[in-house]
């Protein structure tokens, strides 16, 4: 962005910082969920954790579609770019992938073990 764009639409550092709450937030709530999912489908070792990945990755995509997308894009940003909420796109896209890894855990031994019990 040039100097010019920063001075008609600045960012917002409180605001920046919020919505990484936002997603964090959100990561932290969907992985108990998917570990439910990994524990009730029996998943052990490596295809567990390819679950959690592959499912973290497809909530940023759905979070990106409903919260982002729409003012981004009518804004002239091209797709996949959340520069104009987020610090760039490896901070959005991956950035908040582990916070909720702990979460993903707990419930997926929990329920994987009251399944095969």
């Amino acid at each position: 962005m040039s100097e010019q764009e920063y001075q008609i639409n600045p960012l917002v550092q409180e605001s920046m910082i919020h919505n990484g709450r936002i997603l964090s937030n959100f990561q932290s709530i969907t992985a108990p969920l998917f570990g439910v999912t990994a524990g009730v489908l029996g998943l052990e070792s490596y295809t567990g954790f390819l679950l959690y990945f592959v499912l973290s990755i497809i909530a940023t995509v759905v979070f990106y579609a409903i919260q982002i997308a729409p003012s981004s894009l009518a804004a002239g940003k091209p797709p996949f770019d959340a520069s104009r909420y987020y610090y760039g796109a490896v901070s959005f896209w991956t950035g908040s992938i582990f916070n909720g890894l702990s979460g993903f855990i707990l419930t997926w031994t929990l329920f994987y073990g009251l399944v095969q019990a």
